[in-house]
């Protein structure tokens, strides 16, 4: 370690920096102005790269490199004033969570898109003219190139600052980010305001993606890579605060090259490699943060919505009909090891579907009656498969106790996440359970030694009386049946209803008595534990799970299964998870670009059944019965 290493480090960071608060600086407008968790951020940089890439070799020779690189960003603003009236105008009244899977949706559509145009390969653009070289800085080289970056960042802050306080359309996005309510009722046309806001951050986003072509190769994971940390700094800076997304920006970056540029060091005797931080520094901030202050460094307290919520439509105990549909499927999917002849991956798909309608059910449990939304609740599927290998494998534990353990130690991290996040509401809840999930991703992720680091555990077996898929499948059913009635038992009991209640009124809820964070704090319990429970049976039925059990992408499963079923109604997360289990199964293993398909479908599901396939049915015979009891 010396000064000069630490002077290049904290340079790279600050082009780091530039380059984060561009993709950054456009989420922060379109959540603060639109309050959409556009998922889709991440696709526009990624485009951005890639549009770059071709303009820049087709018309690079003729009206220059900075000019054709510059008409990325363009044509990507383009792309999203599009997508926005084509796709989000439509949807706009619908719950803020379904705008949430419709812009995931378009990840996947733009993904195997850019996968059809260009290719798999990583993509290598030429050097900027001009910037090829380097700099001597204290006897290291340091490139030309990052020092143009490091200008660019502040440059855009000082013209987003003129924009929105210099221009009569600036003053009307900085007042749609504190109340675009109070903005809608003094006449002003929101939806091309939206438009405007989309477009301008779909440029920005183009415009950070376009600057990297230089620095580095254009792949397809940069959608996902880019948004996690684009969030992050978005909630840590203050939603709709263009210079907190700076200030966070400069600060998560700097904290990664102080990590890289200490290494490995040693406190009291333990050695501690700083260098593996950088995948979990800025989530731990956030996490401070948010806790600490939960509107963001520099952002202020959301007011409360001046427009009513959606009604939620009272969970009620099944009808004496359907619950002889249901105990009939429950027959008929115990007699499914009898077709195993005829059909013998029946009882293996059908254990995948199983475990996802466990998972989908524990995170509807926090979603729809406690109203809390995760986008962490991968992290306990996660924990109660790594104990149970871990219990199996190390301590030697017979596997049908292990089975029973794992979901403790779930619920043990769920216990300790949720004492922090019950003290949060809407967004910052949300935000934090993702610091949480990410923290335990990484905490896996580089723990070689005991999680088996990226490669994960394996050799995870059931025991030897449940070696056959029958008897596997038989044992899934009964843990999840169980399971699954264990959660509809809660929701109707008093318990339940109290957590609708806090869900629904906090403050009369209150006002009666009710301790409303305690009552969340065991449903959060209560949800980890039936997720590792989930885990636990993921691991036996694979053999084995690495660092991708515990994934943002397996959270975002969760909450699409939630939602393609619907959360108002107790059958929505098992339709969702069916579902979504079956076309993922079906498509990918009939098409290459089966992440179009699927997000094509859900798209259309957003746009035909708002409510979710198990609410639209719901809501078809509510609208049957009620004519029948009018009809004469």
């Amino acid at each position: 370690m010396s000064f000069s290493g630490l002077l290049v480090q904290l340079l790279n960071g600050l082009a780091s920096a530039s380059s984060l608060f561009l993709v950054s600086a456009g989420l922060s407008l379109i959540f603060g102005v639109m309050r959409i968790v556009n998922f889709a951020h991440g696709s526009f940089f990624m485009l951005g790269i890639y549009l770059a890439y071709s303009l820049v070799e087709r018309l690079g020779a003729v009206i220059g490199f900075w000019p054709a690189l510059l008409l990325a960003p363009l044509a990507t603003a383009a792309l999203g004033a599009l997508v926005e009236v084509v796709l989000l105008r439509r949807i706009y009244r619908a719950p803020e969570l379904f705008q949430l899977l419709a812009t995931f949706a378009l990840v996947l559509v733009i993904k195997d898109a850019v996968l059809w145009a260009w290719g798999p390969e990583e993509l290598f653009g030429p050097r900027a003219p001009g910037l090829e070289g380097a700099v001597d800085i204290l006897g290291r080289q340091f490139p030309t190139y990052d020092l143009f970056l490091m200008a660019v960042g502040p440059l855009v802050l000082g013209l987003l600052w003129l924009g929105l306080h210099r221009t009569r359309w600036g003053t009307l996005v900085r007042a749609a980010t504190q109340d675009r309510g109070m903005v809608g009722a003094l006449g002003v046309n929101q939806a091309w305001l939206f438009t405007g806001v989309f477009a301008l951050g779909a440029l920005l986003a183009g415009l950070a993606g376009a600057l990297q072509l230089p620095r580095e190769p254009a792949q397809l994971d940069m959608d996902l890579n880019t948004i996690g940390a684009a969030f992050v700094v978005v909630v840590v800076g203050g939603m709709g605060s263009i210079p907190g997304a700076f200030v966070a920006a400069l600060l998560i970056a700097e904290l990664k090259a102080v990590c890289v540029w200490a290494g490995l060091v040693e406190v009291g005797g333990i050695s501690l490699s700083l260098s593996k931080m950088t995948l979990v520094v800025e989530f731990l901030v956030m996490a401070v943060v948010l806790v600490w202050r939960p509107w963001g460094l520099l952002g202020r307290p959301q007011p409360p919505a001046r427009q009513a919520g959606m009604v939620e439509a009272p969970l009620q105990p099944a009808s004496r009909a359907l619950q002889w549909v249901g105990w009939a499927i429950l027959a008929a999917l115990a007699l499914v090891p009898l077709l195993a002849g005829a059909w013998p991956y029946a009882p293996v798909l059908l254990v995948d579907v199983l475990v996802a309608v466990l998972f989908a059910s524990s995170l509807h449990f926090l979603m729809g009656p406690a109203g809390m939304h995760s986008f962490g609740h991968a992290a306990y599927f996660g924990l109660g498969a790594y104990a149970a290998a871990l219990l199996v494998q190390s301590a030697g534990v017979r596997m049908e106790l292990a089975l029973l353990l794992a979901p403790l130690a779930a619920g043990i991290a769920a216990l300790v996440y949720g004492w922090f996040c019950v003290r949060l509401s809407g967004v910052y809840l949300t935000m934090l359970t993702l610091a949480f999930a990410q923290i335990t991703w990484a905490l896996c992720y580089q723990w070689d030694a005991v999680t088996g680091g990226s490669n994960g555990l394996a050799g995870v077996w059931p025991a030897p009386w449940l070696a056959s898929q029958q008897a596997y499948y038989l044992l899934t059913l009964a843990l999840v049946a169980g399971g699954v009635l264990l959660l509809r038992r809660v929701l109707l009991a008093p318990f339940g209803y109290a957590l609708r209640a806090m869900r629904d009124s906090a403050l009369r809820a209150d006002a009666i008595g009710m301790d409303g964070r305690r009552l969340q704090w065991v449903a959060f319990v209560v949800a980890g534990v039936l997720a590792g429970l989930a885990g636990a049976l993921y691991v036996f039925s694979k053999g084995s799970i690495s660092p991708e059990g515990l994934s943002v992408g397996k959270s975002v499963d969760g909450l699409v299964m939630v939602l393609l079923g619907g959360v108002q109604t107790l059958v929505g997360p098992w339709v969702g998870a069916v579902t979504f289990t079956w076309l993922h199964d079906t498509v990918a293993r009939n098409t290459d670009y089966w992440r179009a398909v699927l997000g094509g479908t859900m798209l259309a599901l957003v746009l035909l059944f708002p409510q979710g396939l198990a609410g639209f049915a719901r809501h078809v015979a509510l609208r049957w019965q009620s004519r029948r009891r009018s009809a004469p």
